[in-house]
């Protein structure tokens, strides 16, 4: 290997929300870069296919479906890789969810629902797999933000407060953490076209990213996988409390012409 400190081999990753969109991405990435990795969710029958294609990969895998709303979901889903792996060395967090309402007409169920996701349930998933990792002195924690995790959206003033609070935690985190040897760090997407947005993304509100987005046009999942793949390394290891953005230039843009 070209940078062997960018080699998984021998690392174990669970990717919560690893089935679908920027999830299955990472799980693709890591396994791509040698890491056996368990793609877990709520949907039994995604975990499944995803976990095959990390096979397909050549590396192992493990299918178990889980709930970050639910801690004890969370610790099966621990107890099974280490039985299986001997271990988790990296924990991607990348469980969301998003809903348009004008603020005035947010309930405190709505609001609470996309909390308990975006925030709660990763540190939740935090707490449990970062407990294992200082037990064994060496961890790599991946937090999925946003670009709400540093400017405001519209209309999604839930979602926006979640991400925000998503860098934070991985700020607080990381400074709690490292002298055990655990380094926490978020990537920040942009606008990247998946099977759930698309809607979106061909609305007027994706034509306004485009236009703010200077390389003008949207992300690819896979474009995902390098930051990924880098703060999951050993080429990571004095990298910790920060955020990767990778986001074609919007959060530079100013005047794009």
């Amino acid at each position: 290997m070209a940078y062997p400190q960018l080699d998984l081999t021998g690392k174990t990753a669970v990717v919560i929300g690893g089935t679908s969109g920027i999830g299955l991405a990472l799980t693709r990435a890591l396994a791509l870069a040698g890491a056996d990795v368990a793609p877990t969710a709520r949907r039994s029958k995604e975990v499944e296919a995803a976990a095959e294609e990390v096979r397909k990969a050549g590396r192992r895998s493990l299918a178990i479906s889980s709930d970050v709303t639910d801690a004890v979901s969370m610790e099966k889903v621990l107890a099974a890789a280490k039985k299986e792996f001997g271990g988790v060395d990296i924990l991607v967090n990348c469980a969301g969810r998003t809903k348009r309402t004008p603020t005035l007409e947010v309930s405190d169920e709505e609001w609470n629902g996309i909390m308990e996701t975006n925030l709660t349930g990763m540190m939740r998933a935090c707490r449990i797999f970062g407990r294992h990792m200082i037990e064994r002195r060496w961890g790599r924690i991946i937090n999925i933000g946003s670009l709400s995790s540093f400017v405001g959206l519209h209309e999604v003033a839930a979602y926006v407060a979640s991400k925000a609070a998503v860098l934070g935690l991985t700020k607080a985190l990381a400074i709690e953490w490292a002298k055990f040897g655990v380094c926490v760090n978020c990537i920040a997407p942009g606008v990247f076209r998946t099977p759930l947005n698309t809607g979106l993304l061909d609305s007027d509100r994706g034509r306004e990213f485009l236009v703010r987005t200077p390389m003008g046009r949207f992300g690819k999942v896979e474009e995902l996988g390098g930051a990924a793949v880098f703060l999951a390394s050993d080429a990571a290891s004095f990298v910790t409390g920060t955020a990767i953005i990778v986001d074609g230039g919007f959060l530079a843009s100013g005047v794009n012409q």
